[in-house]
C-alpha cells in the first residue's frame, strides 16, 4: 500500500512553504506590475483616443475656417477687381475728358490762327490791291488813303 513516510510530509511541508513563499514575493509582485503596466496601456489608450477626437475636432474646425478664409479671399478678390475695374473706367473717363478738352482747345486755336492768317492775307491782299491800283493811275496815295482804300477793298471781299 503506500507508505507515507516522514520524506513526504517534508516534502509536502517544502512545497506548501515554497508555495507561499513564491506567492509573496514572486506572483504578487508580478501580479501587481501586469496590473499597473495594464492600467498603464490602457489609460495611454485612452488618452490617445482622447487626443486623437480632439485632433479630429481640431482637424474640422481647421478645415471650416480655411473654407472660410477661401470664401473670404474671393470676396476680397472680387471686391479688388469691381474697385479696380471702376478706377479703370474712372481713369478711361478722364481721359476721354482730357482729350476731348485738348480737341477743343486745339480746335479753337486752329480756329484762331486761321482767323489771324485770313486777317493777314486780307491786309496784305488790300496793301497789293492798293498798290497795283496806285500804279494804274500812275500816282502813290497818301497814308490815310492809302488805309481808307485798304479798308474798302476789304470790306468789298467780306
Amino acid at each position: 500500500m503506500l507508505d507515507f513516510s516522514v520524506t513526504f510530509f517534508i516534502t509536502i511541508v517544502n512545497v506548501l512553504v515554497l508555495f507561499f513563499l513564491l506567492r509573496k514575493f514572486l506572483f504578487k509582485p508580478v501580479g501587481k506590475f501586469i496590473r499597473d503596466r495594464s492600467e498603464k496601456i490602457q489609460s495611454d489608450i485612452d488618452r490617445a483616443e482622447k487626443e486623437t477626437r480632439q485632433a479630429k475636432k481640431l482637424l474640422e474646425e481647421c478645415e471650416k475656417k480655411l473654407a472660410g478664409a477661401d470664401a473670404e479671399a474671393e470676396a476680397i478678390i472680387r471686391v479688388a477687381r469691381e474697385h479696380a475695374e471702376a478706377e479703370a473706367e474712372k481713369t478711361r473717363e478722364s481721359g476721354r475728358a482730357d482729350a476731348e478738352r485738348f480737341a477743343a482747345a486745339a480746335r479753337v486755336q486752329a480756329e484762331n490762327e486761321r482767323r489771324a492768317a485770313l486777317a493777314v492775307f486780307r491786309m496784305e491782299a488790300a496793301a497789293l490791291v492798293v498798290t497795283a491800283a496806285g500804279r494804274l493811275l500812275k500816282r502813290e496815295l497818301a497814308g490815310e488813303e492809302h488805309v481808307r482804300l485798304a479798308r474798302e477793298a476789304l470790306e468789298e471781299l467780306e
